[in-house]
């Protein structure tokens, strides 16, 4: 998984009734693109995250499928 600064990760909900969540990638920690990514999420929340399966990358200026 690839990703840059000001790119969106989507996080799909894991069991039923859970909403998926977006953020923005605010800094790549990893090289290359590579994880982890520090993100912020709408709420202004901060988080490192090691993204799994349940995850896409969503580019910059791209649309989601």
């Amino acid at each position: 998984m690839h990703a840059a600064v000001g790119d969106q990760i989507h996080l799909h909900g894991r069991v039923v009734g859970q909403p998926d969540r977006f953020a923005e990638i605010r800094e790549v920690r990893g090289s290359n693109g590579e994880p982890p990514y520090l993100v912020v999420y709408p709420d202004g929340t901060e988080a490192l995250v090691y993204p799994g399966p349940d995850c896409e990358i969503e580019q910059r200026g791209s649309t989601p499928a």
